[in-house]
């Protein structure tokens, strides 16, 4: 509740007011039993023949002029409470999507991709719900309720405290629900995150699935976790739905008493019909005050597992902190520099174990070895997805965590194994901004001129991953994206593995030609890819079997004579 309260207070002037509205409509809703008490019990009584009935049609009228102003209170009221819910809501999504862009990798995969998704979208929809709800019958239903009792305790108190004696009851039926419904709508909000899971998985391998014929095995996969996040709802509902039901027999017991009662005083003078009907009618007013109340509850212990869920990303503590340096070209230290580096992605075994190597400006590096072997890590570290337990990652003389995310980040183009093309045109996903000019060179340096051949050249619009497109022509776009900023340090991690020789070949040359001043770190599978690098990193279980030239390297390691002789027949090309 307090998570919802802090949400709505930036819009406290209106929510004042729109709960003003409110608590004016719930008071001209008691008003109307009062009247007719009045009416029943005054005006009739002491009507005679030949009286004028005018003071019985004016009486009627207010009650009906009470009737619509309650009725126009409440439309504006839950219009306004539904527009502070809705921008609270977007407020509060704008926050949590920012605080997402600004997880590490690791932070990522703590929380888990479908995790974040169901955050976003159905913990953030089940705050809205509760926010709504608070406002329109937060302050309706205890005015009612507190009202109600005011008012019947001015038309016999005797039958009021029979009906207050019931509220204890209620009350700690409501608490025991919410105290078992919380845990139980947290567990549904993480069986939701193991569907949507299941479905990005399901979406994202589609055509994987349909070509090893997996139809039906996925099918039972879903049909299963489909089948639990069912149950496990459907339990937490029937908790929860138990709740009007007892309410209503302890109110409508408590009823049944007021009413006996009520006939036993009327009998003995002591109360008029005017008033058990006023009273009998401020009886229902309260029980639907309860169940508002009730469903408040409801809706709030379903808004509390959300909160918790939601909190935990915005108060994640940022393991990758921002630095304070901006990016700045220093020749005389060496651009990358890997002191007894150590990582590990889990924090058991190491990915990384006490690299070291040194790379100055405008030289290449090459990283080969087995698959698993950390060649990929070495790139997230440089890129700072992830921070190295141990050791130290200097750009340019300081400490890689001195730096500025944007400022580091800005200097460096990156392909990716895991790369993404967005569902936009050509331009934009080189560029994400339009310069025809520079897309183009940076095209054509990418060897990705298969672009200017389609009838709609850079505005050709691709689909989300590139679909569309071939593996090898999405390498060569991915390409000109990293090189369309000019960057000081270009990373490809396996960004050639679908190019055919020639065009590989050709892409060495243009980046040796045009990029002369840009560090180079290439991670390949390929000998032919960075053998011309001037430093190549030989790779095995995150340790650096051996370093040096392509020539160096195949006069006096054996196993990358091997590869030189599988790849390129034993040819030192």
């Amino acid at each position: 509740m307090t998570f919802i309260f802090n949400l709505l207070k930036p819009y406290k002037i209106r929510l004042f007011f729109a709960l003003l509205l409110k608590s004016i409509a719930a008071l001209a809703d008691l008003m109307i039993p009062f009247l007719i008490a009045y009416m029943i019990d005054t005006q009739i009584p002491t009507l005679n023949e030949g009286d004028s009935l005018m003071p019985i049609y004016l009486n009627g009228a207010l009650m009906v002029v009470i009737a619509f102003l309650g009725w126009i209170l409440n439309v504006f009221s839950n219009r306004s409470s539904e527009y502070i819910a809705s921008k609270a809501v977007e407020t509060l999504r704008s926050d949590l999507f920012i605080s997402i862009e600004e997880l590490s990798a690791h932070d990522v995969d703590t929380f888990s991709k479908p995790s974040l998704i169901s955050r976003m979208t159905t913990d953030t929809y089940n705050i809205y719900r509760a926010a709504a709800i608070i406002q329109r019958l937060g302050i309706r239903a205890p005015v009612l309720l507190i009202g109600g009792i005011l008012l019947s305790f001015t038309f016999d108190a005797v039958l009021t405290l029979v009906m207050v004696f019931m509220l204890p009851f209620v009350s700690i039926i409501v608490y025991q629900a919410s105290k078992k419904g919380i845990p139980l709508y947290k567990k549904n909000q993480f069986l939701m995150d193991q569907l949507i899971r299941k479905l990005r998985e399901f979406i994202t391998g589609a055509r994987v699935v349909r070509a090893l014929s997996m139809n039906n095995h996925e099918m039972e996969q879903f049909q299963h976790i489909n089948q639990t996040s069912n149950e496990s709802e459907l339990y937490a509902n029937k908790v929860m739905a138990r709740v009007n039901p007892m309410m209503n027999i302890v109110m409508n017991i408590g009823l049944v008493v007021v009413l006996v009662i009520g006939a036993y005083r009327l009998n003995l003078g002591f109360t008029k019909i005017g008033a058990i009907m006023a009273f009998v009618t401020y009886f229902t007013i309260i029980l639907n005050a309860m169940m508002g109340i009730t469903r408040i509850f409801v809706l709030s212990s379903r808004a509390a597992a959300s909160s918790e869920r939601i909190e935990d990303v915005l108060n994640q503590v940022i393991e990758v902190q921002e630095g304070q340096d901006i990016y700045q070209v220093d020749t005389n230290y060496p651009h990358i520099e890997f002191n007894n580096v150590s990582f590990s992605y889990l924090k058991k075994t190491k990915q990384i174990k006490n690299m070291s190597f040194k790379l100055f400006k405008g030289q290449k590096l090459g990283i080969i070895g087995a698959t698993g072997s950390g060649k990929s890590t070495i790139a997230k570290l440089l890129l700072r997805f992830y921070d190295a337990d141990e050791g130290e990652i200097k750009i340019y003389g300081k400490d890689i965590k001195s730096y500025t995310l944007h400022s580091l980040r800005n200097q460096i183009g990156a392909v990716l194994q895991q790369d993404m093309i967005f569902n936009e045109d050509i331009a934009f996903n080189v560029s994400l901004h339009h310069d025809q000019k520079d897309i183009e060179t940076s095209l054509r340096h990418a060897q990705a001129s298969f672009v200017f051949d389609k009838e709609e050249g850079i505005d050709t619009t691709l689909t989300t991953s590139g679909t569309n497109i071939s593996g090898g022509q999405k390498q060569r776009l991915l390409i000109a994206r990293a090189l369309y900023k000019n960057p000081d340090l270009l990373i490809l991690d396996d960004a050639s593995s679908a190019l055919d020789y020639q065009t590989d070949q050709k892409l060495r040359k243009t980046l040796h030609d045009n990029y002369q001043e840009t560090t180079m770190v290439i991670i390949a599978q390929r000998i032919a890819s960075i053998k011309h690098c001037n430093l190549i990193l030989y790779i095995d279980q995150g340790k650096i079997i051996d370093a040096g030239t392509h020539d160096e390297l195949l006069k006096k390691h054996a196993s990358y004579q091997a590869i030189v002789k599988h790849q390129l027949g034993g040819v030192a090309l």
